[in-house]
């Protein structure tokens, strides 16, 4: 029986599989032993298990062999191939309007619907295969962005439009399901199950140098594995599809030879300066390495440029500061020396590393010490520090497995269910369409609810990482939203009322507000297509319109025989603030407005504004004393009303005169001013003078005229 301190690992790769078993000492590890066999077959693919039987046949030869030296295996440490990997970069936006604050709940679901939108991406390149059939073994946020500019942080943002983009790395399910039927006809439990690049990058690559930008290279048989370290983390993995299988099938080309004793030539070039090859006919040569060297330079340039090409993809077009080369295939001649001119680089900044670069690892004498145990010796390592356990929960009453290659999440445990995250929030209720003042306004509905999600009867969150085997996860989708509601008062931003003050007197002065042109309130309800108006008094004039205080003008004028007159002095003057202005000036809240308005004018002020008079006149003088005569010329009427000199005239009054024709006054026509006194005692008649000349009643008098009635003296 093994001790409970060894470590049992196996290495399943394309050509070959590797078992090894490792002693946990107190300072490290010791390798106790290790068997080798190739596949008869082509069972392995890109990392995949394409031959169940084949591949469980060659483990339990090796685990039969092991168990022959040190007793009975149960169970086994494995990695699946890091070619297995599928990277996928997605990005997912929401709309967060009318949302005041976006959680950090929130931004979690965000990422993880963007991590499942990259694996439904993935699945549909697979047209075969289910989005829910591929493990996510870690994702990375790249950026969030709000309304499509970058931002720092989601917390506590308001916008429009939210997004996330991610970076995230899978693993088919298949690969893994494959791994443990093989595991299982061999009669083998897997112990623990990690990566291959995990595996390799933990023993040679610690955390402390993982800050450098180092590349590591798994060059196997059928492909060659990448890992890139940058920032304290692995940034990226990748895969070509040549490795040392390339170098080989150029050996049996070039020299006749078949498969295995070509591939034994190429592992002949990296410790003999001559190799001795026969090929199919028979004939033994010995051929220089310099020679064979030269004769598949093609390939090696092609196996260099490959590795190199997807170094500088996985790590933005850079080389990296170094690459450090591990498997079989590390070890063709100048592969080194190629690649790092294909980079770049000095020659010693890409080198071969064995298992003696492993720290804290004791070997016994037998044990080899090439690059191609690094990897097995990595898993066995890796599974014992960083075991990736193998946990069952259910999730909606549905068995999930889950594979804990990272803390798990109850994010992680939605994910490997298949449920699709972006329909576990409530749907936000239906929008409405407000015209307001001729403006459309999208009233957004009321925002979905959150999930709730449950862990053994138990509020929890996604983000809670203390998933065990046997959890019960519940989740049950957020309540929909409501439609849109809003009231008048919700949508209008102005105050409802100015005050203002007019001639010292305060006056408050209400909104008018019309709801599909009936009168409303501002507690009005509103719903969708509503069309609404508010009516605010914005000028002077439309002030005083509202208070009735109209017709006031800024001019006075009437219309005299139609024409309009004006009566500049009798204008009505308006004041805001204290500065005179005019009726079309805008008024705001608290202006002070005054009204000063001068005398109304008489139809006398427009009589002398035009030079009109309703009278002629004449001044004459009678027996000494002065006198004015007059007569009527011209009659002034207002919608058939006759006015005086002393009528009072209003604005736009509509005036017509009607002119008389004018006769001479005459001597008698002083009698209608005066009261002839009869002299008590008299004699005789009396005599008319005219400016001292006799006269008689019908002499025409002109301005002036000195007028005289003498009677007789009794002698």
């Amino acid at each position: 029986m093994v001790e409970q301190s060894s470590i049992f690992a196996l290495d399943i790769g394309t050509r070959s599989v590797v078992g090894i078993i490792l002693k946990e000492l107190e300072n490290g590890y010791e390798i106790i032993d290790i068997e080798f066999k190739e596949h008869g077959n082509r069972a392995m693919l890109d990392g995949q298990i394409h031959d169940v039987l084949s591949v469980s046949k060659l483990v339990k030869e090796i685990k039969e062999i092991l168990e022959s030296r040190h007793g009975v295996l149960h169970k086994v440490c494995v990695a699946a191939a890091g070619r297995a990997l599928k990277t996928k970069r997605a990005k997912v936006s929401i709309g967060i309007a009318g949302k005041p604050i976006i959680n950090k709940q929130d931004i979690l679901h965000l990422e993880l619907m963007t991590v499942q939108q990259a694996q439904k991406e993935l699945a549909t390149e697979n047209t075969n295969v289910h989005s829910a059939h591929y493990y996510c073994v870690g994702y990375s946020v790249l950026r969030y962005l709000l309304d499509d500019e970058e931002i720092g942080s989601l917390v506590d943002q308001q916008g429009e439009v939210a997004s996330v983009e991610v970076i995230a790395t899978f693993l088919p399910k298949v690969v893994v399901e494959s791994l443990i039927a093989a595991l299982h006809r061999a009669d083998l439990e897997m112990d623990a199950l990690t990566l291959e690049p995990i595996a390799a990058i933990n023993v040679l690559i610690p955390p402390s140098m993982r800050r450098l930008n180092v590349a590591l290279v798994d060059i196997g048989a059928g492909t060659s594995d990448i890992a890139i370290t940058d920032e304290g983390t692995v940034i990226a993995y990748g895969m070509v599809p040549v490795a040392g299988d390339e170098i080989t099938e150029a050996i049996s080309d070039q020299y006749l030879l078949d498969f295995p004793l070509a591939e034994k030539a190429k592992r002949d070039l990296s410790s003999s300066n001559e190799i001795t090859i026969t090929d199919i006919l028979g004939f033994e040569t010995e051929v220089p390495k310099e020679e064979v060297i030269q004769n598949i330079m093609g390939s090696l340039d092609k196996l260099t440029s490959a590795i190199s090409d997807e170094i500088l993809a996985l790590n933005n077009s850079k080389s990296p500061k170094a690459v450090m080369l591990v498997g079989g295939g590390s070890l063709t001649p100048e592969l080194p020396q190629l690649l790092a001119k294909k980079l770049n680089l000095p020659d010693n900044r890409v080198a071969i590393r064995g298992i003696d670069a492993i720290q804290d690892l004791e070997f016994r004498e037998h044990i080899s010490k090439g690059p191609e145990l690094v990897t097995p010796i990595g898993i066995a390592i890796a599974a014992r520090k960083n075991p990736i356990q193998y946990i069952t929960v259910t999730v909606n009453d549905r068995t999930v497995r889950l594979f804990d290659m990272k803390k798990l999440t109850v994010g992680d445990c939605l994910l490997a269910s298949g449920i699709e995250l972006n329909k576990l929030y409530g749907k936000p209720g239906m929008a409405m369409i407000i015209t307001l003042n001729n403006r459309d306004i999208t009233i957004p509905g009321i925002h979905g609810e959150a999930p709730t999600i449950t862990k053994n009867g138990q509020n929890t969150t996604l983000d809670d990482d203390t998933i065990v085997d046997g959890d019960h996860i519940v989740v049950e989708k957020g309540m929909d939203g409501q439609a849109a509601r809003i009231q008048i008062k919700d949508l209008i931003e102005v105050k409802p009322s100015l005050q203002i003050l007019l001639n010292d007197r305060p006056i408050q002065i209400e909104m008018d507000i019309y709801k599909n042109g009936q009168k409303v309130t501002m507690e009005e309800a509103l719903t969708d297509h509503d069309t609404v108006e508010t009516v605010y008094p914005k000028t002077i004039q439309e002030l005083f319109q509202r208070l009735n205080l109209l017709p006031l003008t800024e001019s006075f004028h009437i219309y005299l025989n139609r024409s309009k007159v004006s009566l500049p002095k009798f204008a009505t003057k308006f004041f805001k603030n204290g500065l005179e202005t005019k009726l079309s000036s805008p008024i705001y809240d608290k202006d002070k407005i005054t009204i000063k308005k001068e005398n109304q004018p008489k139809l006398l002020d427009l009589l002398n504004e035009k030079g009109l008079s309703l009278n002629y006149q004449i001044p004459v003088i009678f027996n000494g004393e002065q006198i004015t005569l007059h007569k009527n010329v011209m009659e002034v009427y207002r919608n058939g009303e006759l006015l005086q000199e002393e009528s009072l005239l209003f604005v736009g009054d509509d005036i017509q005169t009607v002119e008389k024709n004018i006769e001479p006054f005459i001597f008698q026509d002083i009698f209608r001013y005066v009261k002839i006194q009869l002299p008590s005692v008299h004699s005789g008649n009396f005599t008319l003078l005219r400016n001292g000349k006799n006269a008689t009643f019908y002499d025409k008098l002109a301005p002036g005229d000195e007028l005289v009635i003498q009677w007789p003296v009794m002698a």
